[in-house]
Formats: structure tokens, C-alpha cells, sequence
């Protein structure tokens, strides 16, 4: 094997791709349990370097303060303007493509990364928030778009050049990306707005802005440990240990199955495993929002501490390796330098309006109603209960694509500049795996007969990888590749009648015990809608309802 090659398939890729649906996905998924995507190693060290280069720059931006020397970084690592740094140059570093969503483990190969390649070029696909809108609407990027995404990028490096916090910038920051939103939701979302645009809206207010900073970070655990009270998260400790890149030896990815090769639903290690994430999620936020400071912080931070190392370590699919490094940094920046602010300190009006309304009323409207809000808003981490879509072309109709105007070709195009074709073939053959050994997946076993008649005649692609190459940015959101997109693809690329159609599956709302789907067809539009029961794909296994 070189550097670059994948661990070996135990099939051959191109055999299975003749193979009816259920036998397929009975081999990729228990291929998926052993061996995880077969990620080289040497793709793990560079996103190691990667990592490395995001804290450079947080460095070189920082020591553009004359008080702030690289030789004394420890005195003032934690200091105020450093966090502010920090989350500045997250938001510029997330929204050029370079963070989460870049990479192999994201399906991005050659270009490794999308976006700033096509929020700066006029004409490539958008999703604004109201398509008909006069000015920022539409499904093609404009001018206007491309200057408003530039003007955002020099408004954080101006802000980031500064020696001390550039107020005038930081207000062009907090006004231009609620625009970026309206005229784009994929912008919106890849800056992590959620997080950082809502940190530097408390620096917009000087008094009270660590307190709503820590707000903020108190939320992102808070409803991460929400999200999973249900029966998804336990299949994402399946996934990612099968994954990991420390537990490829050993035999903890059998050890989270039933019975491999027999049973690969969740063991009760599995599910052990899951409810202590879920407690740790939910444990963090209340320890560190009480805590006076003392013994009860101190557990508290390593509790927080031991969280991100073990998601981190799996180093999951889609890589948010950046946000989770900028959130244990800024634990520590935030309730381990100034334990005396606490989070309810805040005492502007519009700032603490701003903060209930996005820490509070959108995430909670995101999970009792997911479909209206993306997951990222509603702050869904890691929780497997996601919407997603799958694309079925019928024979080479994916090559309509080619009209679009976007800077990466066809995914199995890239992969064969690296690859040969059987390779890169298997390695499309693991998305499918990854996909259906979550619970909400194994409804594809049900839902694909719905949609094609024989799955051999047409290719098989997560909508998170058309979203990749398409809108230049893919995330986990399954909104970002439902009827909007296909509607905009469609309208440019022009489909015949069952040449492409879609299957699109919504996330489980909270005191819920469904998942929604819609099948549709890119020129017929919807064939089909329904639910499904969540306690019947709990009893399933990944393949069955295959045929």
C-alpha cells in the first residue's frame, strides 16, 4: 500500500456496484464496522498540520500587538484580546473553506476544499433565504454577492491586523453576515455563524461581552447534550469508532456491535458510551454556569476537556477539528480567566434580546421542529439525527453537472486523478455505508425501492457530496440539499423524467418518534411522502428492508 491508498476493500468495487441493494449493504456496512471509510494515515497528519497551521495564524494575528510577543505566549494566551482573535479568526478561516467541511473526510479530493473558490466567483449556486427577494435573491451568485462575501473577508482581516480590537471592523463583521445569510444560507452556515457571529456580537457591546460570550459557549454544549436524547447517538458511537484513527487496532470496533459480523445494531457498550457523552454535554454547561470558581471549575473544565478529546480523537467525518480546538480554548478563556462574570451578567437590552432569540427560542424551535431550521442554528452537534438526501442519476445524467458553474468536477472524477477506478469506486461505495449505518440510514433500505426501480441502473450519491460540489460547502445539513437545491440544479441543468431523483429524510423532532421523507423526481417533482417509525429502524440491522 502507498501513503495515499486506502485500507482494501473485502469486496470487489465493481462487482458489488452489480449487486441488488440488500447484499450491497450488507457488505459495505459490515466493511464500514471493520475498517471504518480506510482512511490513509497520512491524511490524518494532514489535517494534524492543518490544525497547526490555524493555530500559526491565531498566533501571527495575535503578535500583530507590539505587547503580544510569540516569545512570552503563555502570559497572554488567555488574555481578553486573544479570545477575541481567536473567534475572528475562526469565523475568516471557516468561511474561506478551510475548517470543517474541507478534505477526504468530507468528500473533497481535488480541489480539497470549496469555499471562498466559490463564494468569490459570479455565477456559481446559491441558496438565498427568500428566493423571489429583488436584489439578493435568486440561484446564480451575482456581483453583489461576491463584493458582499470580499467585504466581509477584508472587514475580519482588517479587524485581525489591528493591534487592538478594530471596533469599526468588528461592526461590519456583526451587520454584513446577517446580509451574507439573506442572500446565501450556505455562507451563512460555513461561518459557523452560530457560534462566532454571535460571540462578536457581544463584542460589539464592551461591557458585557464576556458574559455573553460565555453564554454563548454554555449554549453549544447545552443543546448538544439536548439533541441526543433520543435513539441516534449511540449508532455515532458505532460510526465514529469504526472510524477512528486510534482504534484501528484492538477490539473496541467490534466491541461496540452486538454480534459482528451478525448484529452490528448498537451494544450496550455503545449505548453506555452514548449516555455518557450525553450526560458530559449536559453536565459541562450546568457545572460551569453555577460555578463560582475553585474545585467545582476545575471539574467542570476537565469534564469539558475529556468530551472534545474523545471527539476529537475520532477525528469524525465532515472534520470540525478547528471548532472543537477554538471551543476548549475558549473554556479555558472564558470561565478559567473570569470566573467571577457569570453568563447572566449581561445587562444590555439588545445584546440580551440577541442572546435569547439565538441561544434560546432558535434552538429550541430547531428541535421540536427541525425541518424549519438547519441543525447548525439549532446546535445539533454530533447527534446522528440528522436530515439528509440521496441522489440517484440514472446512467451518465450526473454529467449534466457539467453545466453548472462550480470549481469541483464530479467526485469519482477526482478520485480517479488519485486513484484507479475499482479504488475510487469502493471509496463512494463507504459513503453509502457511513450513511446507512446511522439509524435514521437504515430507512434507504425501504425508501430506495420507493424511489428507482433497479438501483443498478442509476448512481447512488449522498446529497452531501452533490452539496460539496454544487454550493462549495457541505456540513452535515441535510437542508442544504433538499428540494431548494434540486429545484436550482434542475432549472440549469435540465433532467428528463426519471434521470435524477432524490430521497429526502428529515431529522426526528424532540418528543417525536418519526422520521419524515419526501421522494422526488428533478422534472415530475414529489412522487411520494411519509413517516416512518423510529422503533422499527432500532430493531432493524443496516441492510434490512433491502431488496
Amino acid at each position: 500500500m502507498g501513503l495515499l491508498d486506502p485500507e482494501p476493500l473485502p469486496y470487489d468495487p465493481l462487482e458489488w456496484e452489480k449487486l441488488p441493494l440488500h447484499e450491497r449493504a450488507r457488505l459495505v456496512c459490515l466493511a464500514w464496522a471493520e475498517q471504518g471509510y480506510g482512511t490513509p494515515l497520512l491524511i490524518y497528519a494532514v489535517y494534524a498540520l492543518k490544525v497547526a497551521l490555524y493555530a500559526g495564524g491565531w498566533l501571527f494575528f495575535c503578535t500583530r500587538d507590539p505587547a503580544l510577543s510569540a516569545a512570552n505566549v503563555a502570559d497572554w494566551a488567555l488574555s481578553p484580546i486573544a479570545f477575541q482573535k481567536a473567534i475572528l479568526w475562526s469565523m475568516l478561516f471557516e468561511g474561506l473553506g478551510l475548517g470543517c467541511g474541507s478534505g477526504p473526510l468530507t468528500g473533497r479530493y481535488v480541489p480539497p476544499i470549496g469555499g471562498f473558490l466559490y463564494f468569490l466567483r459570479p455565477g456559481t449556486t446559491k441558496l438565498p433565504l427568500w428566493p423571489k427577494l429583488p436584489v439578493l435573491g435568486g440561484d446564480r451568485r451575482t456581483l453583489l454577492d461576491v463584493a458582499l462575501y470580499a467585504g466581509l473577508c477584508f472587514a475580519l482581516v482588517r479587524a485581525l491586523l489591528a493591534p487592538h480590537l478594530d471596533a469599526p471592523a468588528v461592526i461590519a463583521v456583526a451587520l454584513l453576515v446577517p446580509v451574507l445569510g439573506v442572500a446565501d444560507k450556505t455562507v451563512f452556515l460555513a461561518l459557523r455563524a452560530e457560534h462566532y457571529w454571535l460571540t462578536v456580537l457581544c463584542f460589539v457591546f464592551a461591557r458585557d461581552w464576556i458574559a455573553g460570550a460565555k453564554s454563548v459557549q454554555l449554549a453549544l454544549w447545552f443543546w448538544a447534550g439536548v439533541s441526543k436524547l433520543n435513539h441516534h447517538f449511540p449508532a455515532v458511537v458505532c460510526v465514529m469508532t469504526s472510524n477512528g484513527p486510534l482504534t484501528r487496532r484492538g477490539p473496541l470496533r467490534r466491541w461496540v456491535y452486538r454480534d459482528y459480523p451478525n448484529d452490528l445494531r448498537p451494544s450496550k457498550l455503545a449505548a453506555g458510551m452514548g449516555h455518557a457523552g450525553t450526560a458530559l454535554e449536559l453536565g459541562v454547561p450546568i457545572i460551569l454556569l453555577l460555578s463560582p470558581g475553585g474545585t467545582s471549575l476545575v471539574v467542570g473544565l476537565a469534564l469539558m476537556l475529556a468530551l472534545h478529546l474523545y471527539i476529537t480523537s475520532n477525528v469524525p467525518m465532515g472534520v470540525p477539528i478547528e471548532w472543537n480546538v477554538m471551543v476548549v480554548y475558549g473554556a479555558f478563556a472564558l470561565f478559567w480567566q473570569h470566573p467571577q462574570t457569570r453568563a447572566w451578567d449581561v445587562a444590555s437590552p439588545p445584546l440580551a434580546l440577541a442572546l435569547v432569540t439565538g441561544l434560546i427560542a432558535v434552538p429550541l424551535l430547531g428541535n421540536l421542529l427541525p425541518r424549519a431550521v438547519s441543525f447548525l442554528l439549532a446546535m445539533r452537534y454530533y447527534a446522528g439525527n440528522w436530515a439528509y438526501s440521496v441522489w440517484l442519476f440514472r446512467g451518465e445524467s450526473y454529467r449534466k453537472l457539467d453545466r453548472l458553474t462550480k470549481s469541483s468536477p464530479w467526485v469519482y472524477d477526482q478520485l480517479e486523478r488519485l486513484y484507479d477506478h475499482p479504488t475510487a469506486v469502493g471509496l463512494g461505495s463507504k459513503v453509502m455505508g457511513f450513511r446507512m449505518m446511522h439509524l435514521h440510514g437504515r430507512a434507504l433500505g425501504e425508501l430506495l425501492p420507493k424511489a428507482v426501480d433497479r438501483l443498478q441502473d442509476y448512481t447512488y450519491v449522498d446529497g452531501e457530496i452533490v452539496a460539496g460540489l454544487v454550493l462549495g460547502w457541505n456540513f452535515g445539513d441535510g437542508h442544504l440539499h433538499d428540494e431548494r437545491l434540486l429545484a436550482a440544479v434542475h432549472s440549469q441543468c435540465g433532467f428528463e423524467p426519471g434521470e435524477l431523483r432524490c430521497i429526502f429524510v428529515e431529522s426526528q423532532p424532540l418528543f417525536g418518534d418519526t422520521l419524515a421523507y419526501r421522494i422526488a423526481d428533478a422534472q415530475s417533482g414529489e412522487l411520494e411522502r411519509g413517516e416512518l417509525q423510529v422503533s422499527d429502524l432500532c430493531a432493524r440491522q443496516p441492510w434490512e428492508g433491502a431488496r
